[in-house]
């Protein structure tokens, strides 16, 4: 054999590597650790005789659980208010993260060391739940929707996300644009932002994933009914029974079909967002 041949061949000839084998029989196993739970919610909600017996399919298929909490008209303010404080509080935390990120990556501002370690200093030392409410309280924010969004909308984490993702973009597009004579508003806009889809798109859906999930802060800054959200009214379904039953749909069915409601509209939206996520984590993350 000659020298080529041999070459070629250990080429060819792959290592055994069991790392491989056993990472992917760890995630297999995470995976279904994660999606059973969801499967059992899922046959619950259309089976007309759920129980808390695990079953694979249901022993009466019904739509029951999910025709209970459309027509249910008390349900509808609360999902309008979760839809609005959505909406609103990731625009306005994409708003707040995209321009201290903008403001942090300016090389030249007096002080920039000095804010970004303050910001720094707020995620390894926090005031606690008594001082935040004090502030909300001082501020005249209680029994506000801006009680909620305000708090959440002023992430530290994506802040340095949006950040490193900022720093990313090629230092000669800035120069290239102030000396064409673009302000640095119009380079924010007109280059830094186009250039940000990836991070913007995933940013937001966390953000948006948060402020949709939120039960916390609705019950610490929010004692008004007519301002609860949907999580909120979700709660008082499954915990405290709160259910209507006509005898046709068991409640347990109704309390999963609930729960199903709460979580699907992300699970429509995420699939969508599912490549820009991954990207814009992955640039803001890692820093070359």
């Amino acid at each position: 054999m000659s020298d080529n041949q041999t070459l070629v061949y250990k080429k060819k000839k792959k290592k055994f590597k069991v790392f491989p084998i056993v990472n992917a029989i760890l995630f297999i196993i995470i995976a279904c650790a994660i999606m059973i739970p969801i499967y059992k919610v899922i046959i619950t909600s259309i089976d007309a005789y759920s129980s808390y017996d695990f079953r694979w399919l249901p022993q009466k298929f019904s739509w029951g659980g999910y025709r209970a909490i459309i027509t249910r008209s008390n349900l509808y303010h609360p999902f309008l208010i979760s839809v609005i404080t959505t909406i609103i509080g990731t625009f306005v935390g994409l708003l707040v993260v995209t321009l201290g990120g903008y403001v942090l990556i300016q090389w030249e501002m007096p002080g920039r060391n000095f804010f970004a370690y303050m910001l720094l200093f707020t995620m390894i030392f926090d005031g606690g739940m008594i001082p935040k409410f004090l502030v909300i309280k001082q501020l005249g924010l209680i029994n506000t929707l801006w009680a909620v969004i305000l708090p959440m909308a002023i992430n530290v984490y994506n802040l340095v996300l949006m950040r490193n993702f900022f720093e990313g973009i090629p230092e000669s597009l800035f120069e290239a644009a102030q000396i064409d004579g673009c302000s640095p508003m119009g380079i924010f806009f007109k280059i830094v932002l186009p250039l940000s889809k990836a991070a913007l798109a995933s940013i937001g859906l966390m953000f948006a994933v948060s402020f949709w999930n939120d039960y916390t802060n609705f019950k610490l800054y929010i004692n008004k009914n007519n301002l609860y959200n949907f999580q909120i009214q979700l709660r008082s379904m499954v915990v405290d029974s709160d259910i209507p039953n006509d005898g046709a749909v068991n409640p347990t069915t109704i309390s999963n079909a609930a729960t199903i409601v709460a979580i699907l509209p992300f699970m429509i939206i995420y699939p969508f967002c599912q490549k820009y996520f991954v990207q814009g984590v992955n640039v803001g993350a890692v820093k070359e």
